[in-house]
């Protein structure tokens, strides 16, 4: 990658996991795409799912767990999983090496997702679990309902 496009899309760090958009939908796109890395035992958002977008995920490094549905892999590198529209998925990295994935978005999620729950995460002690879930409602993301 260039510099030019590095200052573009400067990484996005929210608690211990980076997000480095690679494309934003716009106008004139309605893919996304960003580069995501996940160290051993980083909080990860809780499952959740997207109406609107459908969501791919490939693995650069590392083991990434991920869950669509009742369906739970490891995925290595050079594998990946979709996520259809509206279904339940999580992830975490249960493993001892960092994980560097892609995943790419139909429409895309906008950046500014992230940018809002990393200033909720960054503001120290337990995160604001009722701030996060009204975040990523105003974003299209629907947080699951607790098991129980």
């Amino acid at each position: 990658m260039n510099h030019a496009a590095a200052r573009a899309h400067p990484t996005i760090t929210v608690g211990r996991i980076e997000i480095r958009y690679l494309q934003e939908a716009d106008a004139g796109r309605d893919i996304g795409c960003f580069e995501m890395t996940v160290p051993p035992g980083a909080n990860v958002p809780p499952p959740h799912s997207h109406p609107a977008n459908e969501e791919l995920v490939y693995v650069l490094e590392g083991v990434l767990r991920y869950t669509v549905g009742s369906d739970t892999r490891d995925l290595h590198p050079g594998e990946c999983m979709s996520t259809p529209r509206g279904e339940v998925h999580g992830f975490d990295n249960p493993h001892p090496q960092a994980v560097r994935a892609l995943v790419i978005n139909t429409p895309g999620i906008e950046s500014r997702y992230f940018r809002e729950v990393a200033a909720i995460i960054d503001r120290g002690g337990p995160p604001d679990k009722a701030a996060l879930a009204a975040t990523m409602r105003k974003f299209g993301l629907l947080p699951a309902a607790a098991p129980g």
